[in-house]
Parts: C-alpha cells; structure tokens; sequence
C-alpha cells in the first residue's frame, strides 16, 4: 500500500498536536494547572522519583524542569525532599493540594480526549490509537542522530 503524494505525515502530526495542546492549555488553565505541571505530578504521584528522572520521563531538560518545579512548589502543589539514597538528588513528593488538582486536570484531559475522539465515527477511534501507539513504540518510539534535533516537548504525559 502507498501513501499518496499530497500526505504530509509530519505536518498533520504536528497540526494535531499543536491544537490539541493547545485546547489542553487553555482548560488546564482555567483550574491553575499547565500541561508541563500535570505531566510532572502525574509522574511523581506516589512514585518516589528523582527531579532527574521525572524530567526524562517528561521529556523536559533540567532548565525547563527547574522551572515548572519551581512553578509547583511556589503554588504548594508538591516539594523537593532530599534523597534518603543520595544526597545531590531531590524525591519529589505530591502535597494534598497537588493530588487534589491533578484529579482535576486529569479529569479535563479525559474530557479532552474524548470530546477530540468522539468527532471520530466509532471505528475510526481505535485504529488511531492503535496506530499511533504502534508507530511510537516501533518505527518512531527513538529519534535518529542529527546535527541540530529539533527541541523536545513535555507531550508524552500530556497525551497519556
């Protein structure tokens, strides 16, 4: 089977990811919350991990994680412990206010979703996710070396 010629597959996964980012953005803020930030509480929740490792999984690099941390702790939502393990590293810990606030962004994002899916006809829904999940953890799931990689977004959280 092959693609036609008029297909930008990239220019209609980044269309797709930039609205919908974007739609996620504007209702995230509406309750106080940021994309950025959801990803981060989302994966630190009970989880017992590292700034470090909570920006890889986020896909964030240290500069950007400082400062959504920073953002985070300012509104109470979660702290920076030391390490019982390792005292150069930061456990960061989810406070009340913080859980509180993500079951509120995680239950915008899943109104998101299913409102973005729900403009798909039933069969169609399915075979997008499958898809796309297939095509990240296979053909696309690691970016190829190049000289000047263009700069990674916090999306893996905000779409999981």
């Amino acid at each position: 089977m092959s693609t036609p010629k008029c297909t930008d597959l990239m220019m209609l996964l980044h269309q797709a990811a930039y609205v919908l980012e974007t739609e996620l953005t504007a209702k995230l803020a509406e309750i106080g919350m940021t994309p950025r930030g959801r990803c981060v509480l989302s994966s630190a929740v009970d989880a017992g991990r590292t700034q470090t490792e909570l920006a890889e999984l986020s896909n964030m690099d240290k500069t950007t994680m400082v400062v959504t941390m920073d953002a985070l702790e300012k509104a109470g939502l979660a702290e920076r412990k030391l390490s019982p393990t390792d005292r150069r590293a930061r456990i960061i810990e989810v406070t009340e206010a913080g859980r509180e606030l993500l079951a509120r962004a995680d239950r915008v994002v899943a109104d998101v979703y299913e409102d973005v899916l729900g403009s798909l006809p039933e069969g169609e829904r399915e075979g997008l996710l499958g898809a796309l999940t297939r095509l990240i953890e296979g053909r696309l799931g690691e970016p190829v070396e190049c000289d000047r990689p263009p700069r990674r977004r916090a999306l893996r959280q905000a779409v999981g």
